[in-house]
């Protein structure tokens, strides 16, 4: 596992300063629902969120925490509860084969 480092507030030597610790880098959109605060951690744009769900603050070290153990999480549940994994690209190949089954009559389902 690796550690980053924050690109926010430089942390104070030997003092716990609350700012540094929840003040994330700044956001960068990389679609128009997600954006990026850290390398490889992508979350849903919280000013889409913010009329519906409140939304609190979290320190930067526990947003690292939960990226690098998703890895964990995901094999523990597939060890758990799966009979199987399927692959993302198993998925679209099954789509796209039921798709090629279906005769296009220009009706879409509902």
């Amino acid at each position: 596992m690796t550690e980053e480092t924050p690109a926010g507030p430089v942390p104070t030597p030997g003092r716990y300063v609350r700012a540094e610790q929840v003040t994330p880098p700044p956001a960068r959109a990389v679609s128009d629902v997600a954006v990026t605060t850290y390398e490889d951690l992508f979350e849903v744009d919280p000013r889409l969120m913010e009329r519906w769900v409140l939304q609190q603050e979290f320190p930067n070290w526990d947003s690292l925490r939960i990226m690098n153990a998703r890895h964990d999480h995901l094999a523990w549940m597939h060890r758990h509860f799966a009979d199987r994994v399927v692959t993302g690209s198993e998925l679209l190949d099954e789509v796209e084969a039921s798709s090629t089954d279906q005769p296009d009559d220009g009706v879409r389902p509902s």
